[in-house]
């Protein structure tokens, strides 16, 4: 929703809007609503970016995901940067997925230390991730906050944050900050859990994020798939078209650094079991299936 009130207030119909494919729902329904003309580019290429770019717009927008939310990949963001500044255009990151988790004390992907107001002029960040409060944010520039408390309709009409929400999120920071342990035990879980997915068969994509989606296909067997594991005492989400492309339905593994080992074992083995169950069934289904033709 954030993202969505921002981009509104910073484009109108002469200037150009890029967003990865991949791009978070709220993203792109910001970039559709400002009026701006809107480009996809292809996920993570910066080619097609560069290509999309080559517009004689009045002002041009790149906007991305740090960690995208189905694959828990992330943005290239130092490429990004590099075509951005070479066409002129700014650089908007909504980081809901990283803040917390990535960087030197959970600062997530655009690293204060490394990046500027310069490399990337928007950056969107939640408190309802890592942060467990609720609630978002926008950082800029003095220039950039000013303009959107001036010209973004939402944010003017919104009720403030209740102060014990803010009170809560300064301490979740003092927590992400001080307790480097909290990424060092999840790093852990996220290479423990790949690897026992892997020896089953999985293929799990190149996520080191807490997005851990294994791909199964159909629509239906997501559903078969996460209905087995609830009833094994793991909710894991099956996240199917139109959220994800068709044919790439799949189980949307979220880890925290509240599991334990023992969690991800038990997941493990509760993957095993499902998988094997529906290997039966589907020989019985093909067994049955030739005996009556």
């Amino acid at each position: 929703m954030p993202s969505r009130i921002w981009i509104n207030a910073l484009l109108s119909v002469s200037d150009l809007v890029c967003e990865d494919r991949l791009n978070h729902a709220s993203l792109l329904d910001g970039g559709w609503i400002s009026g701006a003309r809107f480009a996809w580019y292809g996920h993570l290429d910066h080619d097609d970016l560069d290509l999309q770019l080559a517009s004689d717009a009045n002002r041009k927008l790149v906007v991305s995901d740090g960690t995208f939310s189905m694959d828990g990949d992330r943005c290239r963001l130092d490429d990004l940067i590099a075509v951005a500044r070479r066409r002129d255009a700014w650089v908007m990151v909504d980081d809901a997925h990283g803040m917390g988790v990535h960087g030197p004390g959970g600062v997530g992907l655009v690293d204060p230390a490394r990046y500027t107001v310069d490399d990337v002029q928007v950056l969107v960040g939640t408190f309802g991730k890592a942060f467990g409060t609720s609630g978002a944010f926008v950082a800029g520039s003095e220039a950039l906050i000013e303009t959107l408390i001036q010209r973004s309709r939402n944010y003017i009409y919104t009720t403030a944050m209740p102060l014990a929400i803010a009170v809560a999120t300064l301490a979740s920071l003092a927590i992400l900050r001080d307790e480097a342990w909290r990424r060092d035990r999840l790093e852990a879980l996220i290479a423990r859990f790949r690897e026992g997915a892997t020896r089953l068969g999985f293929t799990p994509p190149p996520s080191t994020s807490p997005i851990q989606p294994l791909i199964v296909g159909e629509p239906q067997a997501a559903l078969d798939m996460s209905r087995g594991l609830e009833e094994r005492g793991c909710l894991c989400t099956a996240i199917r078209p139109p959220s994800v492309p068709e044919g790439t339905s799949r189980l949307r593994i979220t880890l925290t650094a509240a599991h334990t080992d023992a969690d991800v074992d038990r997941l493990i083995g509760a993957l095993e079991e499902v998988r094997k169950a529906s290997d039966d069934e589907t020989r019985t289904t093909q067994h049955f299936g030739s005996t009556f033709q």
